[in-house]
Parts: structure tokens; sequence; C-alpha cells
């Protein structure tokens, strides 16, 4: 596993957020609101910035000065953009990558990877939205979740 940032956060309460790739318009507003009021009050956070509304809620989040992790579905990336590197500088983001630098494209499986990942370190998830009969909702059978 490789790690970018500030390792510390890990030891904070983390909340994990997953939505499914496809969602309705009602839950796309309100993952943004969700977003808003976590980057208010100062909560950390644990985003894939997979789905499009992953990476929507993840870019607000990045706007706030909360402690945020970032878990990819890929290796660690060698170029970053300036938010992101900005985040990292200011210690308050920390990236982790559960693969090594052969996996370069995300797959259902390495999205998967992910998502366990993701809740295995959180202390709470919430889930924007999960497909029916989908990768997520699969994965969330025997998980206590709050749902958006």
């Amino acid at each position: 596993m490789k790690t970018w940032g500030n390792i510390e956060i890990q030891s904070l309460k983390k909340t994990a957020f997953l939505c499914s790739q496809k969602c309705p318009a009602e839950i796309v507003l309100k993952s943004f609101d969700w977003a808003k009021e976590q980057r208010e009050t100062g909560n950390c956070i644990v985003c894939g910035n997979h789905s499009q509304i992953e990476k929507d809620v993840f870019e607000i989040l990045l706007k706030g000065k909360q402690p945020l992790i970032l878990i990819l579905a890929r290796c660690m990336k060698t170029r970053w953009e300036p938010e992101i590197e900005n985040a990292v500088n200011e210690k308050r983001l920390l990236v982790i990558s559960p693969f090594e630098k052969e996996t370069k494209r995300i797959t259902r499986e390495t999205a998967e990877i992910r998502n366990k990942k993701i809740i295995e370190i959180s202390d709470k998830i919430v889930i924007g939205y999960k497909s029916k009969n989908g990768q997520l909702e699969k994965l969330l059978t025997r998980i206590e979740y709050e749902q958006l």
C-alpha cells in the first residue's frame, strides 16, 4: 500500500462516502448538501473519487479545510492537480493506493478493492445511492451504513 500526504489523518474518526455510478438527480443535490455540511463541520471524509458524484463531492470537500482521505482504484499517480497538491502541502489530505505501479487502469475489480479499503478504514459509512443489484449493493450486504 502506497501513501502520500499526512498519515496522521488515519487516526481521526472517519466517515466514508460512496455512491453508485448512476444516481437520481435528487440524490446529487442531497450529496452536494451533505458534502457542504461535512466541510463546514470539519469532519474527516474518506472518498474514492471514481463515480461522477464521488468526484463532485470530493471537489466540494477539497475547497474546505477539513482533513480528507482519497483512496485510489489504481496505482499512485505521478502528477496531480494543483488543488490536491495544495491540500497535501497543507497536511490535510492523505492519498492511499492499495495497488502496485503496474495497476494503471481502473477496473471493476480494482474499484471493488478500493471500496472495501474505504469501508475498512472508516468509522461510519454514508451512501449517496446504490444501484439495485449493483457492485456497491453487493458489497454492503452485511455492513451498517447511512443512506442519504
